[in-house]
């Protein structure tokens, strides 16, 4: 059996060669990246097809008709069981963690250099699936973008690809993934850009339009035409609602800032159980909870996005726990108000509790029942015989909030107007995704995307400078040829056995016992006195030592960091300390140097 495996190994690997050595002769770079632009859409393309009915293979399944007569009991044992399933999947069948797919992915380009371990190819769609359909209160989006994201890495490193080759087909099978999902081809190419923060040149746009085109035809080929918001403009656009759609981007911008702040207080909370198995438990009973008595609050939610589009909320609405009249207007109101601030906190305890799924959904059900019930609210004030088009803003709302929890305002506008057929509304789209997105921006700096990978600095964004800085890897640019001396060293000792060995002059000055950095000798602080014999034994390392311009903690320090103390400082040489203990240093002109390759390499010139 072995021998057998060894053997097909070495056929493989002996077919792949001769593969890249007639791709080498008879393709270019730049045509390969489009072949395999194409592959990484028909690939995503399968992924969110293959979720996408999975999910719905669960969710018919636990709709059977024994189970539809106490569907509502149901509701409160289906998630525990699937968050228990997706436990075992994870633990005897992965073996591995697997993380959020947009955040996984974004670490994986900003400290990995795209590369994305091979189980992350099917670690989400083996548990995402049984995630949402048993009742998670999460979306499909971001596995997709996962499965997606890692099928593309590992087909770059299988064909030997550079980390920027690497990481356009990752953005291109994010395009992908989205325009399988929603149909949606050119919001999916703004996507990859703005989330992914891809450089948008002829380079990038021609395989993303590639992968983007390719994964909407698969989507085509195995669910037809099919669309998950399926809507078209009723309602014109006319100039006296402008204010309405300013207060509703208002009201996006602070709902984005509580569904990131929430988002992040949940996580934290649920981060200090240190048990897998009580994180289970205790998020299991709690979503089972708000999902028994908020039924809307199950799965994806697009059926309640749908019914509040075509006008009609009752039917999202009708089962609610208490039979509270959903024909009185402010009841309805209410309900819709309870809907919006508890989908997040089922969302995050999904999460918490070892879910597998994404946030775009999440985001898109709060959306669109914040705009609906903003028109809602204002048709009831009443303004004589003018009212606002409460599917317009319902739609809106999507935008809005998906603008600011996203930070994607581009991607929102065109995700929606896409979908929906909306372009007429592009005016309060673009409104209400700028409101909303400079006051989330302005409270909340990162996405909930980004807010782990930014607070740390590891975050890879438009501005070139940052995004290189962040791929390098300080390692690669510290010394340790520096002879260091004890503190307690004598001048003579320190003549002897440092300066007349070494070829640098700086010498580290470092505690005898802990090996902490205590200061920084100079070869020109010697000079003076080196060949004064008499002062051999007078002089110590203490009296000749400096304090260095700054240090470079290993421990704590990015490269953001270390160039900016370079900057302030104006010095070629800085120490560099790992726990309190001298490291090594790092020369302003290897710095220099790492940069300008990392920077050619980048940008792909």
């Amino acid at each position: 059996m072995a021998y057998g495996l060894l053997f097909s190994a070495m056929k493989f690997k002996k077919v792949l060669t001769k593969i890249l050595i007639w791709r080498a002769k008879h393709i270019s770079h730049r045509q390969f990246i489009f072949i395999l632009s194409i592959l990484a859409g028909i690939l995503s393309g399968l992924g969110a097809v293959t979720l996408k009915n999975l999910t719905h293979f669960f969710q018919h399944l636990l709709e059977g008709k024994f189970i539809q007569e106490y569907h509502q009991a149901f509701y409160f044992v289906f998630p525990i069981i699937g968050l228990s399933l997706v436990f075992l999947i994870i633990k005897y069948v992965l073996r591995k963690k697997v993380s959020h797919g947009i955040p996984s992915t974004l670490y994986a380009i900003s400290k990995r250099k795209g590369i994305l371990k091979q189980y992350q190819m099917f670690g989400s769609l083996l548990t995402a699936p049984i995630t949402v359909g048993f009742g998670g209160s999460v979306g499909l989006e971001g596995p997709t973008v996962a499965t997606g994201a890692a099928i593309s890495s590992n087909m770059a490193r299988l064909f030997h690809l550079n980390q920027t080759s690497r990481t356009l087909l990752i953005g291109c099978a994010a395009a992908g993934a989205m325009s399988a999902i929603f149909k949606a081809p050119i919001a999916a190419i703004i996507f990859a850009i703005e989330v992914f923060s891809l450089d948008l040149t002829i380079a990038s746009m021609v395989p993303l339009l590639l992968a983007s085109v390719s994964a909407i035809i698969t989507s085509y080929f195995f669910l037809g035409d099919d669309l998950i918001l399926p809507f078209s403009i009723e309602d014109k656009f006319v100039l006296k609602d402008i204010p309405f759609y300013i207060i509703l981007g208002v009201i996006a911008g602070f709902v984005s800032v509580y569904f990131t702040n929430m988002y992040e207080y949940i996580q934290t909370l649920f981060n200090k159980i240190p048990s897998s198995i009580s994180r289970l438990l205790i998020g299991g009973l709690a979503i089972g909870l708000l999902v028994y008595f908020i039924p809307p609050l199950y799965g994806e939610g697009f059926d309640v996005i749908n019914s509040l589009v075509q006008g009609n909320p009752g039917k999202a609405l009708e089962n609610n726990f208490f039979n509270l009249d959903i024909e009185n207007t402010w009841v309805m109101i209410a309900l819709l108000v309870g809907l919006v601030l508890f989908k997040v906190i089922a969302s995050s305890i999904t999460f918490g509790a070892g879910g597998v799924g994404g946030i775009f959904s999440p985001t898109l059900f709060m959306g669109s029942i914040m705009g609906y019930t903003v028109a809602k609210f204002f048709n009831q004030l009443g303004f004589g015989s003018f009212s606002i088009s409460e599917s317009n803003f319902t739609l809106v709302g999507m935008t809005g909030l998906m603008a600011g929890v996203l930070h994607a305002p581009l991607t929102a506008i065109f995700l929606i107007a896409e979908v929906t057929g909306g372009y007429e509304l592009f005016i309060p789209l673009m409104i209400t995704a700028t409101i909303s997105f400079s006051i989330t921006k302005y409270f909340t700096p990162h996405s909930v995307y980004t807010m782990e990978l930014g607070r740390k600095g590891e975050l890879i964004t438009h501005n070139k400078d940052h995004a290189v800085l962040t791929l390098m890897d300080i390692n690669t640019v510290i010394e340790q040829n520096f002879i260091s001396v004890k503190s307690t060293m004598n001048l003579g000792d320190i003549v002897h056995q440092a300066v007349v060995k070494s070829n640098r002059n700086i010498f580290p000055v470092v505690d005898p016992e802990t090996e902490s950095l205590k200061g920084i000798i100079l070869l020109d602080d010697l000079r003076p006195v080196m060949f004064d014999q008499s002062l051999y034994k007078e002089m110590t390392a203490e009296d000749l030592m400096q304090n260095p311009p700054a240090i470079i903690d290993l421990d704590k320090d990015r490269m953001t960091d270390v160039m900016k103390k370079f900057q302030d400082t104006g010095a070629w040489n800085l120490p560099v300390v790992s726990k309190n203990a001298y490291f090594g240093f790092v020369s302003k002109s290897k710095l220099l140097t790492a940069y300008r390759r990392k920077l050619i390499d980048f940008s792909g010139k």
